[in-house]
């Protein structure tokens, strides 16, 4: 598995901080800890106070703010041209499992916007069907819960209009992404212009509680050589705010916040990786899901230092600033069980009985101390017997965790 970071030390680069106000980071970071404490449900307090912020972490605080753009541009960019535009007519709904040339136009025309269709081979598959969403939600206004998937003559002749997909934040780094969360989509912009545009999905702000299986290397087991099972509770949340790409991780990861490939992380232990699983609603446990056969592609168009725009549908992303997500907190009502079984060769005589004096013997076990009777009887058996005992190990955990469609392949379904 191939790894690339620009920071040894596991830190954000000290560029992101210099978004964040000193005061607003420190009011950010103790509002977190409240809502990890209130949140923890009933038990044993001390238990659920213990959050998972990793101080490693810790973003550096700076001076300056971001300030919000006086005029924000509109997504849609309109073309002015002298020339008549050259429309065909669509005869027929499109439609998943349809082909033809009809269907290959309009792959053409979502590729040339910055959607990803996928390949144009005039088959109206599933890649196709999302990047339609992406274009009804964001270009159509529709209710990010509730696109069609479907092209009608109507909405293909307004798609051949001259217009373009353009940032909110043109003056960004060369490279840039922005994530629009009340829309569901994600767009990555290279010098301004659409390199990527895709349907998403992310956090779904519900609590939650699970076991978690968070890889080596990754928030939670930074120093770790195993991978690590433990209990975890936490709030899917995807905060809004700017941010930058510090990391990136190839392949399959498990991590507190579920499964991912192709990783690329932004905000701690979030980031923006390929699923299986993307639903229309927000499903994961703070990342941003994107379709997994796009992912690695996407890994191409971004990099350590690209800046990260998350609209929270309330506010501008300078005027939150960079606020970290909610850690998650042990969870006090785990139990993790292990089973092992051992197999052993007993010869035993054929027919025993014994009386001895009264005697306690402590049997060593996980189990409490068991006596044993005074007098035992052994029944008669096979000279040779295979005798299986099984010990079982209940032990309390907790400590980091995502969604799970997640599981082998399916790991890439969570984040």
């Amino acid at each position: 598995m191939n790894e690339t970071s620009s920071t040894p030390s596991w830190r954000p680069p000290n560029h992101v901080a210099k978004w964040l106000p000193a005061v607003a980071a420190a009011g950010l970071l103790g509002t977190v800890i409240v809502a990890g404490v209130a949140l923890g449900g009933g038990g044993d307090s001390s238990v659920q106070q213990t959050d998972l912020a990793d101080s490693a972490f810790v973003v550096d605080t700076g001076v300056t703010a971001l300030t919000v753009p006086d005029s924000v541009p509109d997504v849609i960019g309109t073309v002015e041209t002298s020339l008549p535009v050259d429309k065909t007519v669509l005869q027929r709904n499109l439609s998943k499992g349809l082909a033809g040339d009809d269907v290959k136009q309009v792959q053409l025309r979502l590729t040339d916007l910055g959607f990803v269709p996928g390949p144009a081979d005039g088959i109206y598959g599933d890649q196709t069907v999302k990047a339609v969403w992406a274009y009804e939600k964001l270009v159509l206004k529709r209710p990010s819960n509730d696109p069609t998937g479907r092209v009608t003559p109507e909405m293909w002749d307004a798609m051949q209009e001259p217009f373009v997909i353009q940032p909110r934040r043109p003056n960004a780094t060369p490279n840039h992404t922005e994530v629009y969360l009340p829309e569901q989509v994600l767009a990555i912009f290279h010098d301004d212009k659409p390199a990527m545009i895709t349907h998403m999905s992310s956090g779904s702000n519900e609590q939650w509680c699970e076991e978690v299986t968070i890889s080596p290397g990754e928030y939670g087991n930074r120093e770790g050589t195993e991978p690590l099972v433990r209990g975890e509770c936490g709030i899917s949340n995807t905060p809004g705010g700017v941010f930058t790409v510090y990391r990136e991780v190839e392949g399959i990861r498990e991590s507190a916040l579920g499964g991912m490939w192709n990783p690329v992380y932004f905000n701690y232990g979030i980031a923006i990786h390929g699923a299986l699983n993307v639903p229309l609603q927000g499903a994961s446990h703070g990342c941003i899901r994107i379709p997994l056969n796009i992912s690695e592609t996407m890994q191409e168009l971004m990099g350590n230092g690209d800046q990260v725009f998350v609209w929270d549908g309330e506010n501008e992303p300078e005027a939150v600033g960079s606020p970290p997500p909610t850690f998650n907190w042990l969870d006090p009502d785990y139990e993790s069980t292990s089973t092992t079984t051992t197999t052993t060769t007993t010869t035993v005589a054929e027919t025993t009985t014994t009386t001895e004096p009264a005697v306690d013997t402590t049997v060593a076990s996980t189990s409490p101390a068991t006596t044993v009777a005074a007098t035992t009887t052994t029944t008669a058996v096979p000279d040779t017997t295979s005798t299986t005992t099984t010990i079982t190990t209940v032990a309390a955990g907790g400590s980091e965790g995502e969604a799970t469609d997640d599981g082998g392949a399916d790991a890439a379904s969570g984040g």
